[in-house]
C-alpha cells in the first residue's frame, strides 16, 4: 500500500516556469499530463504526498464501460481503448486485460434495471447483454441456481491500481515531465485576476494554466480562493485474498459483494454499495445539493461520527502563502479499513462464493472517495480565475475513466474543440439552478 511512509521516488527539480501545473498525481492528473506531453506541452505535476497515494491506488481496479452515466459512456469507451494502448507503451505489465464485467441479479427487478441501462449503451454498439441463470452458472460455477441472470460486457477490463499509475508516472518522467512528490501546492498565484502560477511549499512556479486534480482535497484547495465546490467524501473498504484457483476471470458484483481477479492470482473484494460518510461542517454546508443522492443511496450509505470530529466540524478554510497548509499536515489520506465492512465481505463470501470464503484475506485497506452531488465529475475551467481548470469528483469510478478524462482535460487546456458533449460535467451546474440528477447507481 502506498502511504506517506513509502519512499519518495519522484523529486524533479522545481522549474521556474512551465506551461501547465497539475495539482495531484493521481490517475486524472497523470493521465492529463500523458496527453499534454505528447503535444509538447511543458508540465509540472505536484503532489503533497505520493504518486497515486490515495484513491488511485486504493480502488477496485475495474476499467468498465458497463453501468456508466450516459454522458460518461463515450468518454469511457475512449478511456478503455487508451488503457490498452498505454499498457502497451509502458513496457511493463500493469495487469490490464479485457476479461469482462458482470453485474449479477438475484431478482427479476434487478434484471429490469439492467435492461434500462442497455438503452443507454445501445447507440454505442457495446457488446453488453443480459444473460440467463444457466450462462451465469457456466461462467462462475459456484452454488448453481443462486442468480437469476446478469448484465455482462465482455469487452470491459481491469488493471492493477498499485502499479498502473506509478508506471505511467515513471514513463512521463523518462520523457521529461517534471513530477515532484512531497510538494504541496499551498495556493494559486494570482495576478490581475488571472492565474499566474502556483505557490508551493518549496517556492513559486510561474504558469498561465493550473489544473486542480486533487481528489478529496479539491474543495478545500479552491475554497481558499473563495470558490465553492460542493464535494464530500465517503470511506470505502477493500480487501484481497491470497492466490486461489480461478473462479471468474473478470470483475463481478452481486448480492452486495464485488470481486475481481487479480494479476497475482488472488481476488480483490469489496462490500458493494456500502460506503461511510463521516459527518462534518461540509455535510451541512452542502446538504441541499446532496439531498437527491442522499435520498437515493440512503440504504447503502452509513453516517459516522469518527474520532476526528472536531477537525471536520471546524476545518481550516483560509491560509496564506507563507502558512503551512492542510495538505502538508496530511501527506497521504490513509483511513483505517472498516471492521464492519470486512465482516460483510466474509459473510457474503460464505453465502455466495464459499470457495473464496475459505481463502485467507491477505490485506485490507480503505480510501476516501470524493463525491459530487450528482455522482459525476467536474471537468471544466473556472470562470472566476482565467487559467484555472478543475478535474475532480470522480465519485469512486475515476480509475478506469482516468485516461479518457485526461484526454478531455488536455484538449480543453490546449484550446482544442471538445470531441464529446461536456455539459454534464460543467462546474456551473452547482450554481446555475440546475437540478441535481444522480447518475445510474450501477
Amino acid at each position: 500500500m502506498i502511504s506517506d511512509k513509502s519512499p519518495v521516488r519522484f523529486h524533479g527539480a522545481l522549474p521556474e516556469q512551465v506551461e501547465v501545473v497539475i495539482i495531484g498525481a493521481g490517475v486524472i492528473g497523470v493521465s492529463t499530463a500523458w496527453f499534454l506531453a505528447r503535444h509538447g506541452v511543458s508540465v509540472l505535476i505536484c503532489d503533497k504526498g505520493r504518486v497515486a497515494g490515495e484513491q488511485s491506488s486504493r480502488n477496485w481496479g475495474w476499467v468498465r464501460q458497463q453501468g456508466r452515466d450516459g454522458a460518461e459512456l463515450p468518454i469511457m469507451i475512449d478511456s478503455i481503448n487508451h488503457w490498452e494502448k498505454i499498457s502497451e507503451e509502458l513496457g511493463e505489465d500493469v495487469g490490464f486485460t479485457r476479461q469482462g464485467v458482470m453485474y449479477l441479479a438475484r431478482h427479476d427487478s434487478e434484471l429490469e434495471e439492467f435492461a434500462k441501462w442497455l438503452e443507454i449503451a445501445r447507440p454505442h454498439q457495446l457488446d453488453s447483454r443480459i444473460i440467463d441463470a444457466a450462462e451465469v452458472d457456466r461462467l462462475i460455477g459456484e452454488k448453481p441456481g443462486q442468480w437469476r441472470g446478469a448484465l455482462i460486457t465482455p469487452s470491459d477490463g481491469r488493471a492493477e491500481p498499485f502499479t498502473a499509475v506509478p508506471a505511467m508516472a515513471r514513463k512521463l518522467a523518462e520523457d521529461g515531465v517534471t513530477i515532484r512528490e512531497n510538494c504541496a501546492v499551498r495556493m494559486l498565484d494570482i495576478e490581475g485576476g488571472k492565474v499566474a502560477g502556483v505557490i508551493t511549499e518549496h517556492g513559486r512556479v510561474k504558469a498561465p494554466i493550473v489544473l486542480c486534480a486533487g481528489g478529496a482535497w479539491s474543495s478545500q484547495f479552491v475554497g481558499n480562493h473563495d470558490i465553492r465546490l460542493p464535494q464530500l467524501t465517503v470511506r470505502a473498504t477493500v480487501a484481497r485474498t491470497e492466490p486461489v484457483a480461478e473462479l471468474f476471470s473478470g470483475n463481478a458484483a452481486g448480492g452486495g459483494l464485488a470481486f475481481r481477479r487479480r494479476q497475482d492470482g488472488g481476488y480483490t473484494l469489496a462490500p458493494g454499495g456500502t460506503n461511510e460518510h463521516f459527518l462534518g461542517a461540509d455535510s451541512f454546508r452542502f446538504f441541499r445539493e446532496f439531498l437527491p443522492v442522499l435520498m437515493e443511496s440512503r440504504k447503502n450509505l452509513k453516517l459516522r461520527i469518527g474520532e476526528d470530529l472536531w477537525t471536520r466540524l471546524f476545518p481550516e478554510r483560509h491560509w496564506q502563502a507563507n502558512d503551512v497548509s492542510p495538505f502538508e499536515r496530511t501527506r497521504v489520506l490513509n483511513p483505517s479499513p472498516s471492521a464492519e465492512a470486512i465482516e460483510l465481505i466474509n459473510a457474503r463470501l460464505a453465502r455466495y462464493l464459499p470457495s473464496l470464503g475459505s481463502v485467507p484475506l491477505a490485506e485490507s485497506w480503505a480510501g476516501m472517495i470524493d463525491v459530487t452531488p450528482d455522482v459525476v465529475p467536474v471537468m471544466d475551467q473556472v470562470d472566476a480565475y482565467p487559467g484555472l481548470y478543475l478535474a475532480t469528483g470522480f465519485s469512486g469510478h475515476g480509475f478506469g475513466f482516468g485516461p479518457g478524462a485526461g484526454e478531455v482535460m488536455a484538449r480543453m487546456i490546449m484550446g482544442q474543440s471538445a470531441v464529446h458533449d461536456l455539459r454534464r460535467f460543467r462546474f456551473s451546474r452547482f450554481s446555475d439552478g440546475s437540478k441535481m440528477v444522480p447518475g445510474p447507481g450501477l
